[in-house]
């Protein structure tokens, strides 16, 4: 079930970055790379998904020449630093931006 999830949050997000027709975004070089960094906002997204420990729903993820800024809120410094951790851990990631902000 998580393969099969995590493959379909792969498959709508390549489909939807092909189909937008934009071939370079925001000063990429080539559709390859574009198509890496989606693949890793992917992956990140869908272990955040499967993580009893972070809230996918509250961190936004987006990827840019393989650096991963990592935003929104997180209940508490332990949800902030298990999200980063989660992004290293992605094939891929060359640095992570954690911007998270940890809710009073």
């Amino acid at each position: 079930m998580k393969n099969s999830m995590r493959i379909l949050v792969t498959v709508i997000a390549l489909a939807s970055g092909l189909l937008s027709g934009c071939a370079v975004q925001r000063g990429q070089e080539t559709m390859g790379a574009y198509v890496d960094d989606a693949t890793i906002t992917t992956q990140v997204k869908s272990r955040f998904v499967e993580s009893k420990e972070v809230d996918a729903g509250a961190i936004s993820v987006e990827t840019m020449k393989g650096t991963v800024m990592l935003s929104g809120f997180a209940k508490s410094a332990l949800e902030k630093s298990t999200a980063e951790r989660i992004a290293r851990g992605v094939s891929g990631v060359r640095a992570v931006k954690n911007e998270v902000s940890v809710r009073p």
